[in-house]
């Protein structure tokens, strides 16, 4: 009898312990925060091969699920998937539930196949300073509520299929340093950013048009990308502002009038203003250090400019360039320094080249259809066509 009564003891207390601790783990959390991760784990499921919901046992501590942060009762941030690269994500719905951490600093979700509208309650995460929601199956538009997230750092919604506008409220969030938008279905206007922090902006493959007014963009930035979209108007004194640049990409967009003699001095690595509709002269100030410059399929006329000698790579292909090509430019693309040149498709009457002479091999020289016999014989792109020279009705009537 004393060692049964021993034993039911034993049992008593050890199942007191359990409850306990059972009760301790759902007294951790604060229970809007505990309820709001249940509903974000009903909407949400592994996609085959992703385990990352199996820690997920709310008979436990849910501040040692995976993704999910704690301070104190709360949860400060949640990253919703395996982070690891090529790692499967997670498939379902955005919970509007995920409002009701309203201690969230962080929010983010790895690529996979999440569909559905970004919950509007998006706009109750006050403390958010950081929201990556990219490379999933987003649609709808991005809330315009989400003007209220006043902390907001960095808003990437990239890879998706997002509509509709990017509300003007989202460019008046001060503290903003990076905006990716980049890969969705956006039209409209480009908002004003007033954010004087704001150093990257990438908005390329959308569907947005109209113009970029001077102050639209702060001079703060260092990455600007708006490349396939339908912006068009002149840029001349939207660029001169934004002197910080060390990327710069506005390919395949409608933009006219001249380019700013300044971008050539802008410290970066990679010019990227083809397929445009810009015309003028160029004029570089100094000679140019960037290694890439793309100004191809623009309406550029005069004559090419001996200050992009020192450029690696140079597109100035199908414009309307005229005169001789710089001996400068020559004698370096002859000395194996200019790795690319492409200037086929202008009305250029001369090149400074022994027709005798080897191009180095690692050199790409292409000067067809231009006002002249080329020199040389060298491999063109299959776009340059397969016609050597200008008709010479063309060269007569072109005046430059």
């Amino acid at each position: 009898m004393i060692m049964m009564n021993k034993m039911f003891v034993s049992v008593t207390i050890n199942l007191f312990i359990i409850i306990n601790q059972i009760h301790i783990s759902y007294a951790i959390l604060d229970p809007n925060d505990f309820l709001a991760l249940q509903s974000i784990k009903k909407s949400l499921q592994d996609m085959p091969g992703s385990t990352f919901f199996s820690s997920w046992d709310f008979t436990g501590d849910p501040c040692n699920f995976a993704g999910v942060f704690c301070s104190g009762e709360r949860v400060i941030s949640l990253n919703l998937g395996d982070p690891r690269a090529g790692a499967p994500g997670l498939s379902g719905r955005l919970d509007p539930a995920i409002g009701k951490l309203t201690q969230l600093a962080e929010l983010t979700v790895v690529p996979g196949r999440i569909m559905g509208q970004l919950p509007a309650t998006l706009s109750e995460l006050k403390s958010l300073r950081f929201l990556a929601i990219s490379r999933n199956f987003i649609s709808g538009e991005i809330p315009a509520t989400l003007n209220q997230l006043t902390e907001l750092r960095t808003l990437d919604l990239s890879y998706n299929q997002l509509s509709g506008s990017i509300p003007w409220g989202v460019g008046s969030l001060t503290a903003l340093t990076n905006v990716v938008l980049c890969h969705n279905h956006l039209n409209g206007s480009l908002p004003y950013f007033a954010s004087q922090v704001l150093t990257r902006l990438d908005l390329k493959h959308n569907s947005l048009s109209g113009s970029i007014q001077p102050g639209s963009l702060p001079s703060s930035l260092q990455y600007l990308s708006l490349s396939w979209n339908q912006f068009e108007g002149p840029v001349e004194y939207v660029l001169p502002q934004l002197t910080r640049l060390n990327y710069l990409d506005l390919s395949l967009n409608r933009f006219t009038g001249p380019i700013p003699s300044c971008v050539f001095s802008f410290p970066i690595t990679n010019l990227q203003l083809e397929r445009n509709m810009f015309t003028g002269p160029v004029q570089p100030f100094n000679e140019v250090s960037i290694p890439t410059v793309d100004l191809s399929h623009n309406m550029l006329y005069g004559e090419v400019s001996a200050l992009f000698s020192t450029v690696e790579n140079l597109y100035l292909n199908n414009n309307r360039f005229t005169g001789a090509v710089p001996t400068s430019l020559m004698d370096r693309l002859m000395a194996g320094n200019v790795q690319l040149l492409y200037l086929q498709h202008n009305f250029l009457t001369g090149v400074p080249i022994n027709p005798m002479a080897a191009i180095p091999l690692s050199t790409s020289l292409c000067l067809q259809y231009n006002c002249m016999v080329p020199p040389v014989q060298t491999p063109c792109p299959l776009e340059a066509g397969s016609q050597k020279t200008r008709p010479t009705s063309q060269c007569m009537q072109w005046k430059g």
